[in-house]
C-alpha cells in the first residue's frame, strides 16, 4: 500500500521493519544504561569500604613522640683535697693585730717576732696604725717584711751624736730614737763615721749608716 486518503488527508502506513529497528535498540539502550548504572554503583560501595589509609608524614618532618627520660649523670669523685686560702705556717707565726697600736708599739711588735717591718705613713698628727699587709693572723716565715700603714704623718726627730760610742750602743740608740741603723763595716769596735751628721733633722724610720773602727762585710739592720 502506498498510502490512503481519509477525509482529504493523506495517512502513511508505517513499515514493519522500521519500527522493530526503533523497539530493538531502545531496549539494547535501556540494558546498556542499567548495566553502566550497576557498575557505578558497585564502584562507589567499593571505595565506600576501603579503609582509611595512614597518613604518611611529610618529608623531611618527623612525628611527635614523648622526650625520652633523661638519666642524671654522676659527677666524678674530686681526687684533690681542698686548699685553704692561706697555709698554716711551719712554725706557727702569725702577724699580730698591730691596728690602732703606736707605731713605735707595734713596730716593737713586729721586731720581737723576728718579723722585718715597713711603714707608710698618711697625713696629719695621728701616729696610729690604720692597716696592715699581710692582715693580721696571716701566717708567715720568720724574716717577712710586714707593711705597716700609719693614718698620720713621719715623725720628725733629730739626728743623736753617735761617732766614738761603741758600735752596738750607737745602733740601739739611733733604733730607739726612731732611725733605722745599717752597719756597712759591722758592729765591732767605735763608731767612727755616721751619715746624716749629728744635729741632722730626721722622720721615722729613716736609715743612718754609721761606721765602725772594725769592717766587716756584715750589712744588716739592727732587729735583733
Amino acid at each position: 500500500m502506498t498510502g490512503e486518503v481519509t477525509d482529504g488527508r493523506t495517512t502513511r502506513a508505517d513499515t514493519g521493519p522500521d519500527r522493530k529497528t526503533m523497539v530493538v535498540g531502545g531496549g539494547v539502550a535501556a540494558v546498556l544504561l542499567a548495566v553502566i548504572g550497576a557498575a557505578g554503583g558497585w564502584v562507589l560501595a567499593g571505595d565506600e569500604q576501603r579503609q582509611p589509609e595512614t597518613p604518611v608524614a611529610a618529608r623531611g618532618s618527623r612525628s611527635p613522640s614523648a622526650p625520652a627520660p633523661s638519666t642524671p649523670r654522676e659527677r666524678p669523685a674530686s681526687t684533690s683535697a681542698p686548699t685553704s686560702a692561706a697555709a698554716p705556717s711551719p712554725t706557727g707565726l702569725t702577724v699580730p693585730d698591730l691596728v690602732g697600736m703606736d707605731l713605735e708599739e707595734a713596730r716593737n711588735e713586729v721586731r720581737k717576732r723576728g718579723l722585718e717591718w715597713k711603714f707608710i705613713f698618711g697625713t696629719g698628727d695621728n701616729q696610729s696604725v690604720r692597716s696592715t699587709d699581710p692582715v693580721a693572723g696571716t701566717p708567715v716565715k720568720h724574716g717577712s717584711t710586714i707593711s705597716i700603714t700609719v693614718a698620720g704623718a713621719a715623725p720628725l726627730n733629730e739626728m743623736p751624736q753617735v761617732v766614738g760610742e761603741d758600735c752596738r750602743e750607737a745602733a740601739a740608740e739611733l733604733f730607739d730614737k726612731g732611725f733605722s741603723p745599717h752597719y756597712p763595716s759591722g758592729l765591732t769596735g767605735k763608731v767612727t763615721e755616721q751619715e746624716p751628721a749629728a744635729g741632722t733633722v730626721g722622720r721615722w724610720d729613716d736609715i743612718v749608716y754609721i761606721f765602725c773602727g772594725i769592717r766587716s762585710s756584715d750589712d744588716e739592720f739592727l732587729r735583733q
